[in-house]
């Protein structure tokens, strides 16, 4: 056959631009793009010998990899179906056979971005070997046939189609390195077979045929290296098989290799799905959360795979981002092997499979708490933040806010251990009608508050927001199996028993003959508090401050703290008639409502109110000195 030379069709030309310019950006792409067309051969002609006995082959099927830093190339072969010459016209000649009206219009738009769309629709993944090589030489052997043909195309416009010269059926590429991917001191060299070893463990360590490759021995001589074949990749993706044949020991070897994992996972996850979207996923959750796991340098992301050829690392569009400590990988032969982040985005496929994921977590996440109560807890103290900060993000998903309520542990007076809602609301006494809870640094801090000395004489629960994102969660939820979240230090928070509502009544006809007392205490203090009055939750402490709607004292605290001031709190500063300083108060107000010893009076009262919430004044030093000044008066 004489030399032809051909004109790339006018897309094709335009499309080997783009991706050489534009498409493909990580270089070193290109292995793992003529490895996956190889393993692809590989399949066509497995699949074809089960149907044609005529072209059985006694070779083993395998890739090889042969790099020559002298002649500044590197070669990939297989020995798979192979191509014939008006096949290899129709496939790299022109885009996989397209010819649509679609294919072009979008082209013609001559943007990288249409033509990102087209990615993994018409096979384009042979043109990243224009990346790297300024000269590509194609030998193919069609199996079955007698002859083989030679392509070699500098990637410019134009082809050359030869006789070529190939003992068996498959195909042989052999890239001419641009001298930018060869050699010493160059960013990437091609020519290196670690680095290319490295490669191929990154992107196609899974591709179910050997890759192999040719090493110097190890101690051998200078002059007369020896030299060994090796296969470089494992060839053993363990989520393709059976988990009934997967102990748990392997399982716990894999997310350490592959998931950089010190310790065994907490918790596995594999699910194989078929159907209209197909995929196998294996995911873990790590032994202990990540030091920067709820920080924006957290580098969060699942891996993907498309028919066991690696393509992205940290793929973030498969789980929400409460769900970022998750690890694992996904792999669906339904997604193109050259899929690009924005089509990724965009792909119904992708939605799919994380909502099923997210639904399969929160399943198996729930049966762990059902079943393994301590294993559970365990897991809690590590992640129980991400499933709080889950129901936040949730704000407007209800459907997601009922699959995490159930999940919540929180800690409470009852005994300092963790409780569910569910468990909170079945020892509630019937007469209780909210759950009521409190929001502090800690347990201790919350049990300080004088509003708990009315609730432990009643015997009664308290759930314990310690947590900044406590608050917030249970805002979003706002109640729990019909009963509403109640926060003792509400200015609405009451107790419905006769007793309790026998001593409001007392006290709120106290308040109709103070108006005046109130209302000067609260010009004393300002605008720091939005209304002083009376209140009949109090025992015996003097006073305390409670919040109209809104964030409490203490979120307004520590989102202040972390350069945050989001949140406001509206404060109320609350008295108890019955206490010997209100009688004080008193004295002092009938002495005159502007004297510096009422005046210093109430503002003491606010900074001692402060203190109770675990909340330092703005001035320790002059409270300390008006404290010492009424003590010795």
């Amino acid at each position: 056959m004489p030399v032809e030379k051909l004109q790339f069709q006018a897309e094709t030309k335009r499309l080997l631009d783009l991706v050489v310019n534009s498409i493909y950006t990580n270089k070193e792409i290109f292995l793992r793009e003529l490895i996956s067309n190889a393993s692809d051969a590989l399949d066509k002609l497995r699949i074809e010998s089960l149907t044609n006995t005529d072209i059985a082959s006694d070779m083993e099927p395998e890739i090889f990899i042969a790099p020559d830093a002298k002649a500044k190339t590197i070669t990939i072969s297989d020995n798979g179906i192979g191509m014939t010459r008006d096949e290899v016209i129709a496939n790299i000649g022109t885009i996989a056979k397209s010819g649509t009206k679609d294919f072009l219009d979008k082209l013609r738009e001559s943007t990288a971005a249409a033509a990102q769309e087209l990615i993994g629709q018409f096979g384009v993944g042979f043109y990243s070997a224009f990346i790297v090589a300024e000269k590509v030489e194609l030998v193919t052997r069609k199996v079955g046939t007698a002859s083989a043909v030679k392509w070699i195309s500098d990637g410019a416009g134009e082809y050359e189609l030869e006789e070529g010269d190939k003992d068996s059926c498959g195909t042989t590429i052999t890239l001419h390195l641009k001298p930018e991917f060869c050699g010493e001191g160059v960013e990437y060299d091609f020519t290196d077979v670690y680095e290319l070893e490295r490669l191929i463990k990154k992107y196609s360590d899974f591709v179910r045929y050997p890759i192999k490759m040719e090493f110097e021995v190890s101690g051998s001589s200078e002059d007369t290296p020896s030299l060994e074949i090796r296969t470089v990749n494992s060839m053993k993706p363990l989520w393709t098989r059976p988990k009934s044949d997967i102990t748990r020991e392997e399982y716990d070897e894999f997310f350490k290799q592959q998931m950089h994992e010190w310790e065994p996972p907490q918790e596995i996850f594999h699910v194989k799905a078929e159907g209209t979207t197909e995929y196998t996923a294996l995911l873990c959750i790590p032994k202990h959360a990540a030091p920067n796991l709820y920080y924006t340098d957290y580098d969060a992301g699942l891996q993907l795979y498309s028919r066991h050829v690696f393509i992205m690392d940290k793929c973030k569009d498969f789980l929400p981002d409460w769900l970022r400590f998750v690890k694992g990988l996904v792999d669906s032969p339904d997604l193109p092997l050259n899929i690009s982040r924005e089509l990724l985005q965009q792909s119904m496929g992708v939605k799919v499979i994380g909502k099923a994921l997210e639904k399969n977590i929160l399943k198996q996440l729930g049966k762990m708490l059902r079943d393994d109560r301590d294993r559970y807890e365990e897991f809690w103290l590590e992640y129980g933040k991400s499933l709080k900060i889950g129901v936040y993000n949730a704000m407007f998903d209800t459907k997601t806010q009922d699959a995490l309520k159930d999940l919540l542990l929180f800690r409470t007076s009852r005994d300092g251990k963790f409780s569910t809602l569910a468990e909170y609301v079945e020892r509630m006494p019937e007469s209780q009608t909210k759950i009521f809870c409190a929001t502090g640094k800690d347990a201790a801090a919350i049990e300080r508050l004088p509003q708990m000395e009315l609730i432990r004489e009643r015997g009664l629960e308290v759930i314990y927001l310690t947590d900044a994102v406590d608050e917030l969660a249970t805002n979003i939820l706002r109640t729990y199996a019909d009963k509403e979240f109640q926060s003792i230090t509400r200015d609405d928070f009451e107790l419905d028993d006769a007793e309790s509502q026998k001593v409001k009544a007392e006290v709120d006809e106290i308040a109709k003959t103070r108006e005046d007392l109130l209302r000067d205490v609260k010009d004393a203090i300002g605008d720091a508090v939005k209304e002083v009055r009376l209140t009949s939750r109090l025992k015996s402490g003097a006073v305390c401050l409670a919040t109209t709607e809104g964030p409490s004292l203490i979120m307004e605290k520590t989102f202040a703290s972390m350069n945050n001031p989001m949140f406001k709190a509206t404060l109320i500063l609350e008295l108890n008639p019955n206490h010997a300083l209100f009688s004080k108060l008193e004295r002092l107000h009938a002495a005159g409502k502007d004297t510096p010893a009422f005046r210093d009076m109430c503002t003491t009262l606010y900074a001692l109110a402060l203190l109770t919430e675990g909340v330092m004044p703005e001035n320790p030093a002059d409270l300390v000195n008006k404290v010492t000044d009424l003590l010795t008066k």
